[in-house]
C-alpha cells in the first residue's frame, strides 16, 4: 500500500510567504523519509495558502526526487481542463514523471462566483470537464463540445506529459453518484473519511466496485485511495487546533461545536481520526484496510495552527514507524 501525506496548507498565525515556505520543508521530509505521495489542495480562502496547487507541486518537484506529487484536490468545476492538463504536464515533466491529478468537486463553492460559473450547474460543470480532461489527455490534437464550454476545434494541447497517461484520480467526500461515475470510467477513486466511523463508506466501496465491473473494467485492479485527518504524537499539540478549526468550519455550515467527547469518539479505534502513538495510528490504517482493502492511504496533516515543529516531527513519526509497521503488516497478511 502506497503511504503518503496531503495538506491544505492552512495558514494558521503566519504570513502564506511562511507558510508556503513550510510545506516545501514537508515536502522535502516526505521525500526524504521514503514516503510514496504528497499532495497539495486547492483552496481560494484567507485561512489557506494554496489557491493553484500545480505552481506548489513544480517548486516542491524541483526540490524532490522520487515522491508522487498530487493536487488534494483540483477543484475541476470551476477550472478549465484545457489549463488543468497543461499545468499538471509541466509539473510531470520538472519532476520526471511524478505528477498526478486529484479531481473533485470541491468542499467549499467560493471558486465558482470567483470564476464565474453558476453553482446550480454544480454536477454538469463537473462531469463535462472531466471527459474533457479525459479527453486531453489521450489525445494530442482535440475537437470537442459540450454545454458549458466553449468548442475545441482541433486544437492541439502542449506540453505532453511524461507519463502516458497522466494519471487522473477522482476524489470525493462521500456521494453516491461521484463514486459510480469513477467506476464507470474506469478511473482511480479516493475517498476522504473526515467524520463518523470508517464503516459507513464501505457501501460506496462496493458500490465503486461494481459500476466499474458492470463497465467492463476490472475493479480489483482499480487503485482505491482513502484520506484521513490524522496526527501522529502528542495529542495536546494537536487536538486544540484541530477543535479550533473544526469548529470555524462548522459556524460556516451550520454546525454545532465540536465537543472534547466527539473528538475522542474520532480518535478511538473504530472513529475517522488516525490520531496517538505511532503504534495507534498504524493500528486505524490497518483497521481501515481490512474493512476497504484500499492500494494507498494519504494522512492529512498540518491542520488548523498546529505548530510547524510539531508537524515535521509528526511526519517524521509517520515515516519512520508508522510506515514501517503498516507495509510489514499488509506483507504479512498477504504472505499468509
Amino acid at each position: 500500500m502506497e503511504l503518503g501525506l496531503i495538506t491544505f496548507a492552512d495558514v494558521g498565525n503566519l504570513t502564506p510567504q511562511q507558510r508556503l515556505k513550510n510545506l516545501l520543508e514537508e515536502a522535502r521530509l516526505a521525500d526524504e523519509l521514503g514516503l510514496d505521495v504528497f499532495g497539495v489542495g486547492e483552496h481560494h480562502r484567507p485561512d489557506f495558502a494554496v489557491s493553484a496547487p500545480a505552481v506548489a507541486l513544480a517548486a516542491i518537484a524541483a526540490q524532490t526526487e522520487r515522491i508522487r506529487l498530487t493536487s488534494a484536490v483540483t477543484v475541476l468545476s470551476s477550472d478549465d481542463p484545457v489549463r488543468v492538463f497543461e499545468e499538471f504536464s509541466e509539473v510531470d515533466n520538472i519532476s520526471g514523471g511524478r505528477a498526478e491529478i486529484m479531481a473533485g468537486r470541491g468542499s467549499f463553492t467560493e471558486s465558482f462566483p470567483l470564476f464565474g460559473y453558476d453553482l446550480d450547474d454544480y454536477d454538469e460543470l463537473f462531469e463535462e470537464k472531466l471527459l474533457l480532461l479525459l479527453e486531453i489527455r489521450s489525445k494530442e490534437r482535440v475537437t470537442w463540445s459540450g454545454r458549458l464550454r466553449a468548442p475545441l476545434e482541433d486544437q492541439g494541447i502542449w506540453p505532453r506529459p511524461v507519463q502516458d497517461p497522466l494519471p487522473v484520480w477522482i476524489a470525493v467526500g462521500g456521494t453516491p453518484k461521484s463514486v459510480a461515475r469513477a467506476g464507470v470510467l474506469g478511473l482511480p477513486l479516493t475517498i476522504a473519511i473526515i467524520g463518523g466511523q470508517p464503516e459507513r463508506f464501505v457501501p460506496l466501496v462496493d458500490l465503486y466496485r461494481r459500476a466499474a465491473a458492470e463497465a467492463g473494467h476490472d475493479p480489483n485492479a482499480l487503485p482505491l485511495g482513502i484520506n484521513t485527518h490524522a496526527w501522529v504524537g502528542d495529542d495536546a499539540a494537536f487536538a486544540p487546533h484541530y477543535m479550533a478549526m473544526m469548529g470555524r468550519i462548522g459556524r460556516e455550515r451550520g454546525w454545532p461545536p465540536m465537543t472534547r467527547e466527539q473528538y475522542l469518539a474520532l480518535r478511538s479505534p473504530t472513529g475517522a481520526l488516525a490520531v496517538g502513538s505511532p503504534e495507534e495510528v498504524a493500528e486505524k490504517i490497518l483497521f481501515e484496510h481490512e474493512l476497504f482493502g484500499h492500494t494507498r492511504y494519504l494522512a492529512h496533516m498540518s491542520l488548523g495552527a498546529v505548530k510547524h515543529e510539531d508537524v515535521l516531527r509528526s511526519i517524521e513519526l509517520f515515516g519512520t514507524e508508522v510506515a514501517p509497521r503498516v507495509r510489514a503488516e499488509i506483507e504479512r497478511s498477504a504472505a499468509a
